[in-house]
């Protein structure tokens, strides 16, 4: 990426007419507008590209006189901070004004708008995200952020303190990025820095600690980005749960992803660094405010007793039965994951995971059977509703799952009439 660097081959959505006819209705004039920020990075390093943003030196409601004036949607999503949501051909895309911070408390800056590009990549947090591209695909990179990503480097721009002060969730992001797109050892200026000003990410609302940190567990592999929150006793302060944890049993589930073809699960590698404690998820759940489906699932997890590897299939269906299936899924998966990193030097451990494999199949295979028998089955043979007809129907029902779900619906109403006898 040396000398002149551009996006031309890298990245087909930048020829696009409506991002071209929307690039060129805000530099008309004098204006200028480029692509700016994650699109750049993701393009120049070969990753898909989801979301383009532009930065202009139009203000914003020059930003939307220009946009409708060319037959496209404005909507004022941010316009406090000069951010504008400009659909064109059915895509929104982020349009906002050059500005630079005149005031930070840590979670949220007052900003004044401005045409001057350099201060506005200078108030941005990492280098790599501080690239901007000309509708052509020229790339400006006025912080050294082309190097860096040829180097997988994640550096802060400036001093890292300054720049964690003003918005102390780039400590997370600090991490996040360098699961994503960094390389050996983390910046030690950086690392230095989020560990000294960790005690700032208690300013912070939990929904954006959890969003940075599903982020992170969502990468290809956060393990190397996770164990140096550890060291740096950022990952204790934002979840403590996993203080004193196996924490290390993340490497081992992101080798089993990677081997098995498993999708990554942010939360499955969220329940493989920290304890299986219902109570501890509960209040976790609590703290970070998970949806009622993530909590539950968390919760399921925990309260699920752990399968042995020699666990007959049919066993496993009563327990399944029983249980919450994704509970049983994700304690297979993480226990295979294990065996699997153990098996290397140890026959023992081998067998487990083939024990574990084979059960996680089968448990990918399973469907809940239903109970023959209802509460009418038993009104037809005499049962009074009540107390009785439910305990009896309790009763058969557990008989059909110790038989292996084997007992047939006659078989069943047979033992029904003989329970109501007695």
């Amino acid at each position: 990426m040396s000398g002149a660097v551009s996006l031309a081959g890298k990245a087909d959505w930048l020829g696009e007419k409506h991002l071209q006819r929307l690039l060129a209705a805000l530099a008309d004039g004098g204006e200028e507008a480029r692509v700016a920020g994650g699109a750049v990075r993701n393009a120049l390093i070969g990753q898909p590209v989801a979301d383009v943003d532009i930065a202009t030196t139009c203000l914003p409601d020059e930003t939307i006189r220009r946009a409708e004036a060319a037959g496209f949607k404005a909507v004022p999503t941010g316009i406090e901070h000069g951010t504008v949501t400009i659909v064109a051909g059915g895509k929104p895309f982020e349009v906002t004004t050059l500005r630079a911070d005149i005031e930070t408390d840590g979670r949220r800056a007052k900003v004044s708008f401005g045409r001057d590009w350099n201060a506005d990549a200078q108030r941005r947090d990492f280098t790599i995200n501080a690239l901007y591209a000309e509708a052509d695909g020229t790339v400006v990179d006025l912080v050294g952020g082309v190097a860096d990503i040829e180097a997988r480097r994640l550096r802060f721009i400036g001093d890292p303190e300054a720049r964690i002060r003003e918005d102390y969730l780039r400590i997370l992001r600090f991490f996040r990025f360098f699961a994503w797109y960094g390389d050996g050892r983390p910046d030690a200026e950086g690392l230095k820095a989020c560990a000294r000003l960790k005690q700032g990410l208690g300013q912070l609302s939990v929904e954006r600690v959890w969003s940075e940190l599903k982020k992170l567990l969502s990468a290809p592999d956060p393990s190397r980005a996770l164990l140096w929150m550890r060291q740096a006793s950022v990952l204790t302060s934002v979840l403590p749960e996993s203080e004193k944890w196996g924490i290390d049993a993340i490497h081992a589930l992101t080798r089993a992803e990677k081997d098995l073809g498993w999708t990554p699960d942010p939360l499955l590698r969220l329940e493989a660094i920290v304890p299986p404690d219902a109570a501890r998820m509960k209040t976790l759940a609590e703290r970070l405010r998970f949806s009622v489906s993530q909590a539950g699932r968390l919760r399921q997890w925990a309260l699920t007793a752990p399968v042995e590897p020699k666990t007959t299939e049919t066993e496993l269906a009563k327990r399944l039965y029983r249980g919450d299936h994704q509970g049983f899924v994700d304690r297979l998966r993480l226990s295979l994951a294990s065996a699997r990193a153990r098996a290397v030097d140890d026959n023992d451990a081998l067998l487990e995971a083939g024990g574990f494999s084979r059960l996680l199949a089968f448990a990918g295979r399973w469907k809940k059977p239903v109970f023959p028998l209802k509460g009418a089955d038993l009104t037809t043979l005499g049962a009074s509703p009540g107390p009785k007809l439910g305990a009896t129907l309790k009763n058969l029902e557990n008989e059909w799952i110790e038989s292996g779900f084997a007992l047939d619906r006659g078989a069943l109403l047979g033992r029904a009439a003989e329970a109501l006898e007695s």
